[in-house]
């Protein structure tokens, strides 16, 4: 409202008492009467009121309100609030139901809800209200059936409190049954995927196994091929190695014995009864002029010592071979050596 009005109120202030009946309102100008805490009666009787803003149901200050020959049909939610309201007049206008919230208007003693078109339960309970002592009556009526509405509701309240609640458990472990399921998949599929890693790691590992196995018999394979070529290869360089060899050997073989069938003959024509016979006279003669060249030569003293060394073993090995087959050697002089 603007100054003007709010002046205009303050002319409608006696003591603790505002009149604003007649005043042709529609709303409640409920900022302006917040700014006077000390009016406790208020009358807005025979006005066009329809309804009361959620705002009036904060001045608790008010004890007696007079909202008769309105066009109200419903009153605020929280008007419980209204903690000290005594006497409340609600006559002649269009409510049909009150709110849950009266029950709680503990100091409420005087109550007038004639020509309201109140639902059948909640006139009854208002009873006719045609004097003091029935507005006092229909008080105290109606506040024990809104009680009970209000345990109604509060009981519905709980209800739907727990059924929500429950609802809401069920909802949860639903919640944690479809999560338990799905740490169980996916615990499930670690382990599926695991094992499928194990078999591919194991399969892996056999085939490096069985591709070294192979590599390993393709390698054997090859070392017995090279050593079989290497083998031919050798035996083919060294067949006529050994032919030669066996030749050479067979050639040597046949000089020793005939170098030993010569010393044998020598040995006979010189140590035996046949050194007169022809046949070893040319014989004892080169081996004489052998021995005479030796001494002729100046050669060194170990190599004379050897020489004749050599002849004298020779002499007592004939005579050894000679005494089994009855064979007396003859007696014959020792190599001379010659002094330088």
């Amino acid at each position: 409202m603007s100054k003007n009005k709010v002046l205009n109120l303050k002319d409608k202030i006696d003591g603790n008492e505002m009149d604003l009946s007649l005043c042709n309102l529609t709303e409640v100008p409920v900022k302006e009467l917040a700014a006077f805490p000390k009016v406790t009666v208020l009358d807005m009787s025979c006005n066009n009121i329809t309804s009361l803003p959620l705002e009036f149901c904060s001045l608790s200050h008010l004890v007696k309100v007079d909202l008769s020959k309105n066009q109200m049909t419903v009153l605020p939610d929280d008007l419980g609030r209204l903690g000290n309201l005594q006497h409340l007049d609600l006559y002649n206008n269009k409510l049909t139901i009150l709110p849950v919230s009266f029950s709680q208007l503990k100091n409420l003693k005087w109550l007038d809800l004639k020509d309201n078109p109140l639902e059948i339960n909640l006139a009854k309970a208002a009873g006719d209200c045609l004097d003091e002592k029935q507005c006092k009556q229909c008080a105290a009526r109606v506040l024990q059936h809104m009680r009970i509405l209000q345990d109604e509701v509060d009981k519905e309240r709980e209800r739907r409190f727990l059924k929500d609640k429950e609802l809401e458990k069920k909802k949860e472990t639903k919640q944690r049954e479809r999560e338990a399921k799905e740490r169980e998949a996916r615990k499930r599929d670690k382990a599926e995927e695991k094992e499928r890693k194990r078999k591919e790691y194991n399969a892996h590992m056999a085939a490096l196994a069985v591709q070294e196995q192979k590599n390993k018999r393709k390698e054997e394979k090859k070392k017995r091929n090279g050593q079989i070529a290497a083998d031919k290869k050798a035996a083919a360089e060294s067949t006529p190695k050994a032919r030669r060899r066996s030749l050479i050997g067979l050639l040597f073989k046949l000089l020793l014995l005939l170098l030993l069938g010569l010393a044998g003959v020598v040995g006979v024509c010189q140590l035996t009864g046949l050194k007169e016979e022809a046949v070893c006279a040319p014989i004892n003669v080169a081996v004489d002029d052998g021995l005479s060249w030796v001494r002729e030569q100046e050669v060194d003293v170990r190599v004379r010592d050897l020489v004749q060394e050599v002849d004298i073993r020779a002499r007592e090995l004939l005579q050894k071979l000679l005494e089994p087959l009855g064979v007396v050697p003859m007696a014959t002089e020792p190599v001379e050596t010659v002094e330088n």
